[in-house]
């Protein structure tokens, strides 16, 4: 078991440096990585291992957003958590969760939702309707406790022979999802940049014994913990066939205004009742499919799926700040990289659904000169779906 669990750790390390080996921390963490592993491995055994303090920043696209970063050490033993719990979890989960699993996702979530209005409306000739909801707050309303049961208890519900220490595991999840994270962080850019951050949007509000930082691995698997009972209650309970959530956006689909209607009343008194949670009273969307939805940065209407105006509105943006960063005679290469990333990021998003004139009308007439020097465009079915940096 202990060679085991120091094998798990490098897997671990590999997982977490996966998207950021270039920061700071990733790079302080390689640079003695024996030592620091072993070490690690000491201390989990041990049951002596700290959490560190985080790194508090707020994040303005595409919303305002509180994230609590921890450093590369403990992002570490969060990918050794996952990697150990959520081969577990992920069979409790009903197949239309789309956040943090594999083979789903954002786009898949969409297409998944297209089909449901697809299917219930009968290839649109039957009348049905689109509920769409908000948890409020939803990270920072989650009691710790509450999610700590939870996940022990889908744990200790499968007696078998676990490929790890299950003690050790369960010594791990508590310190991550009871640890005091704003305890001495570290808050880059000034305070100032909180002041307009809704209070139950921020660690630094919420009361003891709740609310989980936005921007750990960990936080992601276990909000799909902390509503799963919730998402087998509209399943077998309120018996929607048509239901998918993403986080805290729950969508369903049904052809009787009056069922969702409903449903809507007693999803707000399950959530309150069990889960400390509130639905947003200003994003309830109940409306008839032929107006279409927005989920996920998708607009779905028949036959069509469209990207939202705010995703537009970010990539233009992008294509201008590449365009002034790119005037320069001396571009590092780090810079470049960072520009390949985000417009990948966003053609591979805009690739997507319909978007082929929109995103030849970007690439071909947003960009300047200067842009080119550094780039092209994809070959053959991978033009205008992605650019490539010229050697």
């Amino acid at each position: 078991m202990s060679d085991k669990l120091l094998v798990d750790l490098f897997q671990a390390y590999y997982d977490a440096r996966r998207y950021k080996r270039n920061t700071m921390s990733a790079l302080n963490f390689e640079i003695n990585l024996e030592q620091n592993i072993f070490e690690l491995y000491r201390e989990i055994k041990n049951n002596t291992y700290q959490i560190s303090p985080s790194l508090a920043f707020i994040i303005f696209d595409p919303v305002q957003r509180e994230i609590i970063a921890s450093p590369f050490r403990d992002r570490v033993v969060h990918h050794l958590v996952f990697n150990y719990i959520n081969p577990i979890l992920e069979n409790l989960f009903i197949s239309d969760s789309y956040s943090c699993r594999q083979g789903k996702g954002i786009s898949y979530g969409v297409k998944r939702v297209a089909h449901f209005v697809r299917s219930s409306s009968q290839n649109y000739r039957v009348d049905n309707y689109i509920l769409k909801l908000d948890i409020s707050g939803y990270f920072m309303s989650i009691n710790q406790s509450v999610l700590y049961d939870k996940v022990e208890n889908y744990l200790l519900r499968h007696n078998v022979d676990y490929p790890f220490d299950l003690k050790l595991i369960s010594a791990l999840l508590k310190r991550i999802v009871f640890h005091d994270y704003i305890k001495d962080c570290v808050i880059r850019g000034g305070k100032t940049n909180w002041k307009k951050l809704p209070r139950n949007k921020s660690l630094f509000f919420t009361p003891p014994g709740f609310g989980l930082p936005i921007g750990n691995l960990t936080s992601q698997l276990f909000s799909n913990v902390y509503l799963n009972d919730f998402d087998h209650y509209i399943k077998r309970t309120l018996k929607f066939k048509y239901y998918g959530r993403y986080v805290d956006d729950l969508i369903i689909i049904d052809g009787s205004k009056e069922r969702l209607q409903i449903a809507m009343a007693k999803i707000a008194e399950y959530l309150s009742t069990n889960l400390n949670l509130k639905i947003h009273p200003r994003k309830i969307y109940l409306q008839p499919y032929a107006k279409g939805v927005n989920f996920l940065g998708g607009i779905i209407k028949p036959h069509r799926i469209y990207v939202r105006h705010r995703t537009k509105t970010s990539f233009y943006r992008s294509a201008t700040k590449a365009n002034n960063i790119l005037k320069n005679v001396d571009v590092e290469r780090k810079a470049l990289r960072k520009i390949l990333s985000s417009f990948n990021s966003y053609l591979g998003v805009f690739g997507q659904y319909q978007t082929y004139n929109l995103r030849r009308k970007i690439l071909d007439n947003k960009l300047s000169s200067d842009f080119w020097r550094y780039f092209r465009l994809g070959k053959g079915e991978s033009r205008y779906r992605k650019i490539v940096l010229r050697k």
